[in-house]
């Protein structure tokens, strides 16, 4: 599961209790725009926890408080929903845990100037994330299942410039390549070539490296003058990344 180690034994927000469950979104029933006041005040919290934690960038702490996360957490408690931490989601997948997504989001670096491509959008919270950085998001998911969840959710919600594919994310998107940020949701062996390949000269990707064997590391590489300069900043526990056959 997306996981970073530092948090496996935190608890539940202080001012949560477990009870109340998330809506689930009806992909045939628009999506309401106003929300409880409960919901806006966890996200609140949450974010506030994740600022403590050492994320400083200010577009990404805003991005966090205007996704609503309970929506892409499917039968999740409002406890669980802003909690600290990841989420089955079905198909042995998770939604990464917050504090994970908002480290990666600001180690990508991303500006609305930029192409972003996103390997394994889940249900799509970290889609919808990015989609309020960045110009157009471009995202890959493998599983036919949760592809179709994440394209319905995003567009019902107005994330009008995430385009979702169904595709294997170790080939990438060369139809819209190059990209200006890649980012990586799921952990493959080795950094897929295609996707350096498809990156942007100046482009950033963030991805977890390794397996359970060697362990993971969270990776950014960064590409000047067509050369490779990666650097790892912590480590981290994802699933697998799905190949294609």
């Amino acid at each position: 599961m997306a996981l970073r180690p530092a948090f496996l034994l935190l608890a539940a927000l202080t001012s949560c209790t477990r009870g109340s469950r998330t809506p689930v979104l009806d992909a045939a029933a628009p999506v309401e725009l106003a929300e409880p006041s409960e919901t806006r005040e966890r996200r609140e919290e949450l974010v506030r926890w994740i600022e403590v934690g050492g994320v400083k960038s200010r577009p990404v702490l805003d991005a966090l408080r205007k996704v609503p996360r309970h929506l892409y957490a499917p039968d999740a408690t409002l406890t669980d929903a802003y909690g600290d931490w990841p989420l089955p989601i079905g198909s042995g997948q998770t939604i990464s845990q917050p504090s994970l997504v908002a480290v990666m989001t600001e180690a990508l670096g991303v500006e609305p100037r930029h192409k972003a491509l996103e390997i394994g959008p889940g249900t799509g919270y970290q889609a919808a994330v990015l989609s309020l950085l960045a110009r157009d998001v471009y995202t890959l998911e493998i599983l036919p299942e949760l592809g179709e969840v994440a394209r319905a959710r995003l567009s019902r919600l107005g994330h009008r410039n995430v385009h979702v594919r169904i595709g294997d994310g170790y080939a990438g998107w060369p139809e819209h390549a190059p990209f200006d940020r890649i980012i990586v949701t799921a952990a493959p062996p080795e950094l897929p070539k295609a996707l350096t390949d498809q990156l942007a000269d100046g482009g950033v990707l963030v991805a977890p490296i390794g397996d359970e064997r060697r362990g993971q590391w969270l990776v950014r590489v960064k590409k000047i003058g067509g050369e490779l300069a990666s650097e790892r900043l912590e480590p981290v526990r994802f699933v697998p990344m799905v190949r294609g056959r």
